[in-house]
This record gives C-alpha cells, structure tokens and sequence, in this order.
C-alpha cells in the first residue's frame, strides 16, 4: 500500500494541462504548484544538516592503512590469516601484509591515523569515523552502484537524487546536485542517475573524470552581450513547439525534464560563472586547498567549488578523486601518491568549512566503494574487501574524534557494531531530516526508497 505521508508531486504543465483555461484555471495551477514546493522542501523531521559534501575516493582505499590501526597485523606480516578468508574473492590473496606506514594518535581524542594523512589527522576531534562499515559486491561496478544507489543490480535513483527530491534546492538558478569529474566507468552516469526519479533530480556533470578539474565546466553558460532576449525568445519558441507535441499526448515525465533543463540552464548563465569561478578566492584560502602545488590543485580545486557551490545553496555535491586507489600491486608507492593529492585539500575544505560557521550544518562524507585485504595480492598489494572498511563523516552534529564499531583484529571482516550500506544511506537521510521509510516513490506498481527494505539509522553517531 502507498505510504500516506510519501511525497505527492503534481507537474506543473500536468496541472495547468487538465485544469480549465483561463484566470481561475491559471490560480488552481498557481495554488498546487505552491503547494507542491512547499512540501518538496519540508524535512520529516528537524535536520542536522541541511547539505552534503560527498569526497569519493573511487578505486578502494585501504582502511588499514589509512584510519583502522591493527597492531596484530603488524606482528603477524607474512603469517597465514587465523581465519576463514570470504568465500568468493576478487583475486587469491596470499599471507597477511604489514601496513607499510606507521600510525599515531592524534587530537584530544586519540584518534589512530597513519602517516599517508598528516593533514587530515590535524582535523580528527572533528571527524566521526565508521569502522565497521561492509557491503556483499566485490567488484569495483557493483560496490559502486550499491554506495550511490543502495543496488549493486539494478539501475535505481542516486542518493544526491532522493535528496534532493525530498528536499528540493536552496537555489532555483542552480542545479540541486552536481558532481565535479566524475568517473564515466563501473557504473558511469548511473552512479549520479535519477533513474525513474524526476530527470530534474539527476545530477548535473561538470567536467568527468578524463580531464583536469581546471578544465572542466559547465558548457554555453557565457554569453556575448544582447544575446538574453534572443535566448528568451528561442526558449519561448521551443516551449511553443513542445505544446503542440504536449496536447495530443498524455504527460510526458521525460518531456517535462527536458523543458525544465532548458528553464535552468538559462536561469544558469547569470548565476552558475561566478558559483564555480574559484579565482574569485583570496590567495591564502587558495593556498589552503593547495591550488598552487602541482600535486593537490586537481582536487584541491574540486574541493573549492564543492564549497562556493553549497554556499550558493547546491544541496548536494560529489568530488571524485577517480580512478586512483586500486592498488593490486605496488600499494606503499601508488597510496602515497593518492594521499598526497587529497590529504591537504580534504584537510583545508574541513578548516575552510569551520572557519566559515559552515561545517555545522554541512555533511562531509570520505569514502571509497570498499576497502582492501590484510593479505597480500602480488606480494606488496591488496585486493578488494566490501567486509569491513572504514569512513568517515564531519559536521552536522555528528560526534568528533569519535569511532564506531570495529573490524576483527586484522581488518578483514566487520564484527563489531556492524554498519551496512543501508544504514549509513539511511543514517545520510536522517541527518538531512527525512525518514528513509517515508522517502518514496511509485514506480512500475511498487513504492521504492533508497534503502530498500532495509536500513537502521545508526543514532550512536550523534552528538
């Protein structure tokens, strides 16, 4: 049966299509349309955080490595694991493997961080990490698609698009989601997809994971002088041309996407240039991030426009750091590069985020799709391990300098306090004030929600 209190959104076009023409036909049209935004963008219940930063560190970084310490590991390098290994792997691994940094505690809190994230550890009273989080899909595509979306099978909305289609967007000249150079592989644009979602509620590319951050923009924004009212009136042509084509057809959702993109990206060309332009920042907040070194600018630039873009009220934004941290072979040299590249910007978004008063309504996620083995593959690398892998999260009310649950004593499974994917999609909704169970939508004769039939928000993380 249809949850009563799900959302119920009324097209506007649809509206104005079967109401009766005219003045009183154009206020019933009017008074829905209000309504319909207004419940678009109430919470279910008060949120903590009313916007997200999503840092993905697309290839699988190693969590033993990086924030889940096992000093067992490092008395037992080269012995067999103890335990039983998962019955299907991605690869045959071999005896365990020492983590090649070593790891202090950090903050008031104590925080275990190794030496990859120096940076990082300086911000740890700030973070609230999950030591335990693990999903079932060992491949890079599916463990993808299951972060995004909750389904490592099927196509299915993104997460960034049940957010904003339960809460709609702080700035209608913007899109509500954007993801800056994200990977067109293991998934591609169904990672960011709106699937049977509204298309308005898909997220807007710019620039993908093949390019520069520097060069990656949003197309046919600048415009030469006098072109507004030529622009206009080719819009309003076209919206006449899709009138005709509307009448003699029932609503079209995908029709209706396609002239709300159009409305946006013209509203978009006064408001998106200076959103994204990150030369508009002073010198030292540019330092901050790393701009000037050529080993962070890439996604020390991603991570600048993540923030001027929420401030300019984008309600969810993704940085990839893509495709980096798949280290099969040669781990102690390709993860030191990876962390070098993240390590200084991650670190100045979470100062630049406090210092502006905005870290405490703003979601900062960190993670990768899984993390990896305590054995060895080739010798000196790991493969894939969705069992038990660690992220982090900041702001929004959240505990800092805190860790919840805990892998077994070398890493490879989650056994404490266990997190799945559901529950920290669950967790996200909760914190932006919307009831994972409630967040609905009918498609193809059935209610679908993000976390499927599954999900526990895990409350232990607030503050």
């Amino acid at each position: 049966m249809r949850d009563p209190n799900a959302r119920l959104l009324l097209p506007r076009r649809e509206i104005l299509r079967h109401s009766c023409l005219g003045f009183g036909g154009l206020a019933l049209a009017s008074l829905f349309s209000r309504e319909g935004a207004a419940q678009s963008l109430a919470p279910h219940h008060a949120a903590r955080a009313k916007r997200v930063i999503f840092l993905f560190m697309h290839g699988g970084p190693s969590q033993i490595d990086t924030f889940d310490y096992k000093p067992l590991l490092q008395r037992d390098d080269g012995k067999p694991f103890p335990g039983d290994k998962p019955r299907i792997q991605f690869a045959q691994t071999g005896n365990l493997l020492a983590s090649p940094w070593k790891f202090a505690q950090h903050g008031e809190s104590g925080q275990w961080v190794s030496e990859l994230f120096p940076n990082v550890a300086r911000h740890v009273d700030k973070l609230c990490f999950v030591k335990s989080l693990h999903g079932t899909n060992e491949a890079h595509g599916g463990a993808l698609l299951a972060l995004h979306t909750g389904s490592d099978t099927f196509v299915r909305p993104s997460m960034g698009s049940w957010i904003v289609y339960g809460l709609g967007s702080e700035n209608e000249n913007l899109p509500g989601f954007v993801t800056i150079c994200p990977t067109l592989g293991h998934g591609g644009v169904n990672n960011w997809s709106s699937a049977f979602l509204p298309g308005r509620h898909q997220g807007t590319p710019i620039g993908h994971a093949g390019i520069a951050a520097r060069d990656a923009k949003l197309m046919h924004l600048s415009r030469p002088d006098g072109r507004d009212d030529l622009e206009r009136a080719e819009l309003e042509f076209l919206d006449r041309q899709n009138e005709v084509h509307r009448s003699a057809r029932e609503y079209d959702a995908a029709l209706e996407a396609r002239i709300a993109s159009f409305e946006l990206a013209y509203r978009m060309q006064t408001q998106a240039p200076p959103a994204l332009d990150v030369e508009r920042e002073s010198e030292p907040t540019r330092e901050l991030y790393g701009l000037s070194d050529p080993t962070t600018e890439n996604f020390g630039r991603q991570c600048l426009m993540a923030r001027r873009l929420v401030e300019h009220g984008v309600r969810f934004v993704q940085c990839t750091h893509s495709y980096k941290w798949d280290q099969h072979s040669n781990l102690k040299v390709d993860h030191e590069k990876n962390a070098r590249e993240v390590d200084r910007p991650i670190a100045g978004l979470l100062e630049d985020l406090h210092s502006r008063g905005l870290l405490r309504d703003t979601l900062v996620l960190w993670a990768g799709e899984f993390g990896r083995t305590p054995c060895a593959q080739d010798g000196n690398g790991r493969d894939h391990n969705p069992h038990g892998f660690t992220i982090w999260m900041a702001g929004a009310g959240l505990k800092g300098g805190h860790s919840h649950g805990a892998t077994d004593d070398y890493g490879w499974y989650a056994s404490v306090d266990k997190v799945h994917i559901h529950d920290l999609h669950a967790t996200i909704l909760d914190l932006l004030g919307l009831d994972h169970e409630r967040l609905t939508y009918r498609h193809a004769g059935r209610d679908f929600r993000l976390t499927d039939v599954a999900g526990r928000v895990v409350r232990e993380l607030y503050a």
